[in-house]
């Protein structure tokens, strides 16, 4: 017997989330509520400059309480596909736009308890293209060579998760050896 999903009751909807709580039948038969966090997927930019440095953005986090050193992301909107949404957030967070991508990966941010997927990218052959950041981001942009960037996430200075993953999906395309 396999996991089987009986039925999902709405708890919460808000402006970043949605909150259901979800039946589930166990392999063992038993029925088991769950809470489940439903959020739009989104995606993770690993900008390289014509310097070498990967571009970096500050920002405060209320989860952290505090300001946490990131790569640029963002939420995909209805119906966007990961590299349109990539495209643009680039833009929006770093004034930057790519003329190459490639595809990284994917992965779930929590899929203990939410639906978000994040799909990560490498952008290179920047050029300035900027767009007006959204309203509430507060944003400084930090660039940092690839080498202090691997050296802070050895370190355990980046503190965010989806930026250490992506600095793990690119590091094949950046670091020889």
């Amino acid at each position: 017997m396999a996991f089987e999903i009986l039925g999902y009751e709405p708890q919460y909807r808000g402006h970043a989330f949605d909150v259901v709580k979800v039946q589930v039948r166990l392999p063992d038969g038993r029925v088991r509520p769950y809470d489940l966090v439903e959020h739009r997927d989104s995606i993770s930019i690993v900008p390289v400059n014509a310097q070498g440095h990967i571009l970096f953005v500050a920002q405060y986090r209320i989860g952290a309480g505090r300001e946490l050193l990131e790569l640029p992301a963002g939420v995909m909107e209805e119906e966007e596909e990961a590299r349109a949404c990539a495209e643009r957030e680039i833009r929006e967070e770093t004034g930057y736009a790519a003329r190459e991508w490639i595809e990284l990966g994917q992965f779930y941010l929590a899929p203990g308890y939410c639906t978000e997927r994040m799909v990560v990218f490498l952008a290179r052959e920047l050029y300035p293209a900027p767009l007006r950041p959204d309203a509430d981001e507060f944003l400084h942009l930090r660039a940092l060579s690839i080498e202090e960037a691997y050296a802070m996430a050895q370190r355990g200075e980046i503190h965010d998760s989806k930026t250490l993953a992506a600095l793990f999906l690119a590091r094949p395309y950046l670091v020889s050896g």
